[in-house]
Order: C-alpha cells, then sequence, then structure tokens
C-alpha cells in the first residue's frame, strides 16, 4: 500500500513537472515586444497599401475626371500642404474638443440611464424600448428639431451628439448587468456586497466588457452624429473638420476635400485603437488573453 502511494505521488510530481515544463517552454518561446508590434502592424500596412493601389488604378481607369477624383499623390501633397498650415490643426481642435464634451456628456448620462434602468423594473418597462428606439433612430433626423430650438450654434451641435451616443452607452450598460451570471451575485451577497457595494464590487467588473463595448460604439455614434452636424451647422464662426469639408465641396477642390476625409478616418482610427487596448488588458485580466498578448 505504501510502495503504490509512492508510486502514484511520484507520477503525480512528473505530470506536474511534465505541465510546469510545457509553460516554461512557451515562455522561452516568447516573441520579443518588436515583432510583435510588427505582427500587429503588417497587415494594416499591407492594407493600406493595397487600398492605395486600388484608388491609384480606378484613377487610371479614367472613370471620373482628375479634377473630380484625383489620385494618391496629389491628395498627399494637399495633405501635407494643409499640415504646414493652422486651417486644419485650427478645424481638427475644435472638432476634437467639440467631440470630447458630447462624448463625455453622453457617457455620464448613458451610463447614469443605464444603471437606473438596469436597477429598476419600472424604469426598465417604462422607458427600456424606448432607449433602443432612440438609438436606431438616424441622428440626422434630429438636426431640424436642433436647429429649431438652437437655431445654428454650438448647442445644436452638441445636443445632437448626445441623443446620438448616450442611448447606445445605455444599452450597453443594460446588456452587461443582464448578463451577470446569478452565481456571482449570489456569492457577492454571502460576501457581505450589498446596495452600491455590489454594484461596485460584483455587478460593474462582471459587466465591465459589455459597457465598454457600449462605450466603443456611443463614441462611434457620437463621432457620426457630429460629423452631420458640422457639415449642417457652417454658420458657426469657428472652423472645423466637417466645415472644411463643405468648403472644400463647395469650391470644388476635390484634393482638399479628400485629404480632410483621411484626417477623419485617421481619428476614428486612433480612437478605436484605443478602445482596442482597453479591451485586451480587460480580457488580459479575465485570463482569456494570454501574457504574450497572443
Amino acid at each position: 500500500m505504501a510502495s503504490d502511494t509512492l508510486t502514484s505521488s511520484a507520477r503525480t510530481d512528473a505530470e506536474i513537472s511534465g505541465l510546469d515544463a510545457l509553460e516554461i517552454a512557451g515562455r522561452d518561446k516568447e516573441i520579443s515586444r518588436g515583432a510583435r508590434i510588427w505582427a500587429a502592424t503588417w497587415p494594416k500596412l499591407a492594407a493600406l497599401t493595397i487600398a492605395i493601389l486600388a484608388w491609384q488604378l480606378v484613377v487610371w481607369s479614367g472613370w471620373k475626371p482628375p479634377y473630380s477624383l484625383p489620385g494618391p499623390m496629389e491628395v498627399g501633397r494637399e495633405l501635407i500642404s494643409q499640415a504646414r498650415g493652422p486651417q486644419l490643426w485650427d478645424g481638427l481642435v475644435t472638432t476634437l474638443r467639440r467631440a470630447a464634451v458630447g462624448y463625455v456628456f453622453s457617457a455620464a448620462v448613458g451610463l447614469l440611464l443605464g444603471l437606473a434602468v438596469a436597477r429598476s423594473k419600472v424604469l426598465r418597462a417604462a422607458i427600456g424600448s424606448m432607449i433602443t428606439a432612440l438609438q436606431t433612430m438616424p441622428s440626422i433626423a434630429w438636426f431640424p428639431l436642433a436647429i429649431l430650438l438652437f437655431e445654428l450654434s454650438e448647442k445644436a451641435i452638441f445636443f445632437v451628439v448626445v441623443l446620438g451616443a448616450a442611448p447606445s452607452i445605455a444599452n450597453g450598460v443594460i446588456s452587461g448587468v443582464d448578463y451577470v451570471p446569478p452565481l456571482l451575485l449570489r456569492a457577492g451577497r454571502n460576501l457581505g456586497a450589498r446596495g452600491l457595494n455590489l454594484y461596485r464590487y460584483v455587478i460593474a467588473p462582471a459587466a465591465l466588457p459589455a459597457i465598454v463595448a457600449g462605450l466603443k460604439q456611443g463614441w462611434a455614434f457620437s463621432w457620426r452624429s457630429l460629423m452631420a452636424g458640422e457639415l449642417l451647422v457652417v454658420g458657426i464662426s469657428q472652423t472645423s473638420l466637417g466645415a472644411q469639408l463643405t468648403y472644400s465641396r463647395d469650391l470644388s477642390d476635390a484634393p482638399w476635400l479628400l485629404s480632410t476625409m483621411i484626417v477623419i478616418l485617421v481619428v476614428g482610427l486612433v480612437v478605436d485603437a484605443a478602445f482596442g487596448a482597453a479591451d485586451k488588458a480587460i480580457r488580459r485580466r479575465w485570463g482569456v488573453l494570454d501574457q504574450a498578448g497572443n
């Protein structure tokens, strides 16, 4: 009996050692940080190269005249020229300021509204479906009302940005709270978490992935609403990216128009990368992404 126990113990130790060896071997094979950055970068560079080549091929095909659809080189020169002057940067600062103010306010409203609806059955029955209806409503449809209420002003743009983003964020919060496993709630209550502490230590961490997804979607809605607002509300004294799109269209300046569109696209890509990094950090903390980030 003693020998069998020793044999079993030795076998178990050997299996554990084997698993440890595999884990250590896997760690030894971890690639460097530079290689990971390159692995994440080259697909984007390849996609960008393909897009530029396709663009140039369409230009060479003669589908549209050069003054209507200029090539990448001409647009690139225009973008460099704009970057050397103050107009592009002034417009970028104005647009980003509006986006930041509108999004922060939308996030605050959406988070509070989502938590309130998720916690109260009465509120859910009263306005739960209304939040989804507001989310699906095109933001451009709010502008006639916004202009009637606030005229051609910053408040009109702010009004539409909030109405475009807050419902999406609220729905993300509601969805995240709804999908918290009941087992976690029971465990939290058994450990003494009640009221706000239950939301702070149990529900909020468990719902965090859905909340971040809602915040990301809310940013997309707010950015789209802001661009629509700046295209329509161009009577404000301050320049903006949307206003520059309108001016370039009115002047039939295609290189200026396309270079401004590229700037808007780059801003969207940078923000998406920030949300992607936050999502990856959450997944790594939850244990669904290894430390190497693969």
